[in-house]
């Protein structure tokens, strides 16, 4: 678990704490790649994000950009539940819906604002003329329409919402899916938001409330021959230990052990309580724990990657390098577990580590970019040969990489003056001296 705050161009700039995780990942990837390709989505220019956030929520933030929040993923008990989620967030995608609410927001801003002048205008007649109550009239008429004009944004958002959802519902049954999680998962919203609804303005509500959605989507979803089909044990069992792999990084250590007490003997309990151990600093109880996780399972990379990288925070590196280059064995296309390896060769040290680690991080960078602290290494293993303009380049892209485009002008300047112009590594420099950032409107 590589936790990280990841500053994300999305139209509008913001930081989201953003964990990044081998596992979760490529669970949500295998959840997503079909509903994506019955949506007619391109999967290789999309990212999806694991959001650090207990509540239950997910959103599209940009046309290459889908969020999940850790508390959704803990909080669904099947994999099917967090399948609907991506399924109703991919129907947005397939819709343009971001772009197609940032243009109603433009024209309900401009027929608003027009409004409202005329309502001014009004007022400021009543107030020359001293006739009476025209003043009143004016100042209720700007009033009502910036009211109309919330009510028409919210009425458009509700649509895009219910269009969603019947997105959603196709793309599952596209895919042989059931959309029984999604069922599920509404149900639940519903029962929870029963009370709070009564005294809400449904016109004033960006989504339909629960309730409605529910009836909206539950004919659709039964109607479906996919209906009954239950998750694979294969696939629930890596849901359930990735839902314990977030509550044990995420959530203290005594609420982790609330929510798996030691009698609950199953595989995700075990994980869950191994990473709260390890997280309070008691490193030969987490290891004796990791060992047994990987007894009970000798295949799972990311028990290795656990034992790695508890061993490599806990100041043991060289007993890290072991259980990481298994887990990079074993899962060999996870660039996360291949850059913490590479960060573990450069903290044993010796050029032929260095050398290595070179290597190892070069090859993990090549498919994701987006590891500011493997770039950071790359940088120091590159100093530590003396190679100063790729150490420069290095620190560059990390920078780049975490939103920093000022700093990583400079280093990346810096690396172009004393690397050869035209050489792979001089143009990387230079796609990073000549970014422009977009413009936020």
């Amino acid at each position: 678990m590589l936790a990280a705050t990841l500053a994300l161009l999305t139209g509008e700039a913001f930081a989201a704490d953003i964990a990044r995780d081998a596992e979760a990942e490529a669970l949500i990837k295998d959840y997503a790649q079909p509903i994506l390709k019955a949506a007619g989505v391109r999967a290789q220019g999309l990212k999806i994000y694991v959001v650090i956030d207990d509540s239950f929520n997910a959103f599209v933030a940009a046309a290459g950009q889908m969020f999940i929040n850790s508390g959704a993923i803990i909080a669904a008990t099947t994999p099917n539940e967090i399948t609907g989620v991506i399924a109703h967030e991919t129907g947005h995608l397939a819709h343009g819906d971001l772009g197609g609410i940032r243009q109603k927001m433009q024209s309900v801003k401009s027929a608003a604002l027009v409004a409202a002048l005329a309502g001014f205008a009004v007022a400021a007649a009543g107030g020359a003329t001293g006739v009476r109550g025209l003043g009143d009239l004016g100042t209720a008429i700007a009033a009502g329409s910036m009211q109309i004009a919330q009510r028409s944004l919210l009425i458009y958002q509700r649509g895009q919402e219910a269009a969603a959802d019947r997105s959603a519902v196709d793309f599952l049954t596209k895919t042989g899916q059931s959309g029984l999680g999604m069922l599920t998962l509404f149900k639940r919203l519903a029962a929870e938001t029963m009370l709070s609804s009564r005294s809400v303005d449904p016109y004033l509500q960006t989504h339909p409330l629960a309730a409605d959605r529910l009836h909206a989507i539950e004919t659709m979803i039964k109607a479906s021959p996919y209906y009954d089909k239950k998750d694979s044990a294969s696939l629930q069992r890596r849901h359930d230990l990735v839902r314990a792999k977030l509550v044990g990084f995420t959530w203290s250590p005594d609420r982790v052990m609330r929510t798996y007490p030691i009698t609950d003997q199953s595989l995700p309990a075990k994980y869950a309580r191994a990473i709260a151990i390890y997280r309070k600093g008691a490193l030969p109880q987490a290891v004796a724990q990791i060992d047994d996780l990987i007894a009970a399972d000798p295949s799972d990379p990311y028990f290795y990657e656990l034992k790695g990288q508890a061993l490599l925070e806990g100041g043991k590196a060289q007993q890290a390098l072991p259980p990481l280059k298994k887990a990079v064995e074993l899962a060999p296309s996870a660039s996360l577990i291949r850059a913490l390896y590479g960060q573990a060769l450069i903290a044993v040290g010796g050029p032929a580590n260095v050398d290595q680690a070179i290597a190892t991080l070069t090859v993990a960078l090549q498919t994701d970019t987006d590891m500011p602290a493997a770039f950071r290494a790359l940088a120091r293993a590159y100093a530590m040969k003396d190679n100063i303009p790729m150490a420069e380049l290095a620190t560059a892209q990390g920078l780049f990489a975490e939103g920093n485009f000022k700093e990583a002008k400079l280093h990346a300047q810096r690396a172009q003056a004393k690397l050869t112009q035209g050489t792979p590594a001089w143009l990387r420099a230079d796609d990073i001296v000549s970014y422009k950032a977009p413009v936020v409107r």
